[in-house]
């Protein structure tokens, strides 16, 4: 057990062997910057004043090389190997909600729900303790980093964790989680982690922008949302892009919800239709296009939640902040890479 000082703080925290600074703090409940916890985004930098670490991801993209010529590290890739002072600017729009803990759970099912995405269910024991739209890192039997996979269900008395997961070409996870992995195994689920989660105490009309594996936590805000009594008083607009028509899916969860149909809508476009069956005769293009033609000009009267790729991510932003001035307190997304 180490000790982390932060510069010009009273206290530190305690960071376990084996856990990173970030993770460390967050578990301590402090509030350290991050978003993606894999090295991408670069958020969770400090700068290491005394004391010893061991860069996980010597070249992970979060860092610049004026970071680097700057003695700057990643909070998520930074193993102490004793006591350390560290310097950082603590954000407080990232103090845990629900304290991140480590639990060992087992595979109980799977669901192939397109051809190449697929819900994992796990169990561990004790409650599952989540937010609507939170993530956890998945420690997988050897692949060499874990892997941050958003939930697709809600906090519960049982222990079931629920992931949608979309299989990556060549990529190592995926390969044990879709080839390996048997009903019974085990892996560690570290987690809850995430800024992006439903906020039950906000009134305007909720908007889900999901593409891709995105799915999982946009349908995790849907489900937090009618789950609550927060339902009663606004609507859900749930939108999600693909490439292909195979691609599609979400609209028979959705289904299963209360309010459905009322005040609960879903929507689906597809930019390839020509590519592969099914034939689509829905909308064509991609999904920030949907998004725009069917709630603008009234868009700043929504809060939204985002889940896909950077690019999506980036064409959803301009729309709302650039082309329709919505705050940036009211657009909800942890950037994933």
């Amino acid at each position: 057990m180490f000790r982390i000082q932060l510069e010009g703080a009273a206290g530190g925290f305690a960071c376990h062997a084996g856990d990173t600074v970030l993770r460390a703090g967050l578990r301590a409940g402090l509030a350290l910057p991050y978003e993606c916890n894999v090295g991408a985004c670069g958020t969770c930098k400090f700068e290491l004043l005394q004391g010893e670490v061991l860069n996980l991801r010597e070249n992970a993209p979060g860092l610049s090389a004026r970071d680097r010529a700057k003695g700057r590290l990643l909070g998520c890739q930074a193993r102490p190997l004793g006591d350390c002072t560290i310097k950082l600017r603590l954000d407080e729009a990232c103090r845990p909600a629900v304290l991140p803990a480590m639990r060992l759970a087992e595979l109980t099912g799977t669901q192939d729900l397109t051809h190449d995405i697929r819900e994992f269910h796990f169990r561990a024991q004790g409650r599952a303790q989540f937010l609507p739209g939170q993530y956890a890192l998945l420690h997988l039997p050897d692949v060499n980093a874990p892997r941050a996979y958003s939930m697709s269900n809600i906090a519960n008395a049982d222990g079931h964790w629920q992931f949608q997961i979309r299989r990556t070409p060549a990529g190592a996870a995926t390969g044990v989680l879709f080839d390996q992995m048997r009903i019974g195994d085990r892996i560690e689920i570290d987690g809850p982690y995430g800024i992006a989660y439903l906020r039950t105490d906000i009134a305007r009309d909720v908007v889900c922008i999901a593409g891709g594996s995105g799915l999982a936590p946009m349908l995790s805000v849907a489900r937090g949302l009618a789950d609550s009594q927060a339902m009663h008083a606004r609507r859900l607009h749930f939108f999600y892009g693909a490439r292909t028509p195979r691609d599609i899916c979400g609209a028979d969860l959705l289904q299963q919800l209360p309010g459905f149909g009322e005040r609960m809508a879903y929507y689906a476009t597809v930019s390839a239709p020509a590519a592969g069956n099914p034939p689509w005769h829905g909308h064509t293009g991609f999904v920030h296009e949907l998004v725009r033609d069917t709630l603008a000009p009234a868009l700043a009267d929504h809060e939204f939640y985002l889940a896909g790729p950077p690019p999506m991510i980036e064409a959803v932003e301009h729309l709302l902040l650039v082309e329709h001035g919505v705050p940036q307190g009211q657009i909800h997304f942890d950037r994933y890479f």
